[in-house]
């Protein structure tokens, strides 16, 4: 009777402890990690919560940028990290439904290694080219890439990411060539695209659009299904012969699997009331984002119903992973 006394003791010492935790959560410094280069969308955007995280709970809330493979960095530290909501990722697309089709050996499972907090925002890619490119039209652009096969450059954020994935579609479409390169992260790829070292780039409206209006890069399309509010003059690849053209980014708040509930409710809520706040959304649809802030279940099944339909769309085009 004792030893089962002493047993129950523990168990509830425990439980007390946990409750405790979660009623006092955050208590100390929370990470969150970031799979791109400061300055773009995933990156910005994590730096507007980790502000108002803390101006909420003010226990310096922190970005961290781990830079690489299209995010899969970041997305597997993040699985690897304790569950107890101090360490945070802004995961995206390619780590999460895209790589996991294209490569055989990742640090982490989407399905089971996660716990989806909300999706916060989707964005398309435009496709550009400096202004020296002979092209005026698609037919003049993909025309110059079927009869100079080595003439376009690409860059892109890394293998799986939508910039990727917009090069490999236009040429799987196409029959055209062009060299894809990785960089490591967007704002990586601008100063190589802008000092001629590059010569096309299916880059993030939020990087790319300031470029195009400044008349520094000439765009040609958005990689989305839908036009963009942010340029509705600009066509969707569809609507210029691509039929189901679709090459964009979406991003979300994650944690590691196990995650306590109570910790993840409480991000959750935190982030879609800061999502919903006026000012927050005319600085980041002005960036030319689609806010979501769904719910976690939601966000899961989206990363549940996405991982085979781009298994298919990879596959019926050919794409393959890159050989190093």
């Amino acid at each position: 009777m004792r030893r089962l006394l002493g047993l129950l003791a523990v168990v509830l010492l425990a439980l007390s402890g946990l409750a405790f935790a979660q009623f006092g959560y955050p208590d100390k410094p929370i990470r969150i990690l970031v799979g791109f280069s400061p300055g773009v969308a995933p990156d910005i955007t994590s730096r507007l919560f980790a502000d108002r995280f803390n101006e909420s709970w003010a226990k310096g809330v922190v970005v961290e940028n781990v830079t690489g493979a299209g995010g899969n960095l970041a997305v597997e530290r993040t699985a690897k990290s304790p569950p107890d909501g101090y360490t945070l990722a802004m995961g995206g697309n390619a780590a999460l439904v895209i790589n996991p089709n294209l490569m055989d050996k990742l640090g982490y499972d989407p399905l089971k290694d996660f716990s989806y907090i909300t999706q916060v925002f989707i964005v398309p890619n435009i496709l550009v080219v400096p202004p020296d490119v002979p092209a005026k039209t698609i037919q003049e652009l993909v025309a110059l890439a079927k009869s100079k096969p080595d003439y376009f450059v690409a860059g892109h954020a890394g293998v799986g990411t939508s910039q990727h994935l917009g090069g490999e579609l236009f040429m799987a479409m196409t029959g055209a060539k062009i060299q894809q390169v990785p960089y490591r992260g967007t704002t990586a790829v601008l100063p190589d695209l802008m000092g001629g070292r590059l010569n096309i780039f299916f880059g993030n409206i939020t990087n790319v659009l300031p470029l195009v209006r400044e008349g520094k890069l000439r765009a040609f399309a958005v990689t989305s299904r839908k036009r963009s509010p942010q340029i509705p003059e600009l066509p969707t690849m569809e609507e210029l012969g691509f039929p189901g053209f679709d090459a964009t980014a979406w991003f979300g708040l994650m944690a590691p699997a196990g995650t306590p509930r109570p910790i993840v409710d409480k991000l959750h809520d935190e982030t879609v009331r800061i999502l919903a706040q006026p000012d927050v959304r005319t600085k980041l649809e002005g960036l030319g984002l689609q806010l979501v802030g769904n719910t976690p279940e939601q966000f899961a099944e989206v990363v549940k119903n996405e991982l085979p339909m781009w298994g298919k769309v990879l596959k019926d085009a050919g794409i393959k992973m890159p050989q190093q």
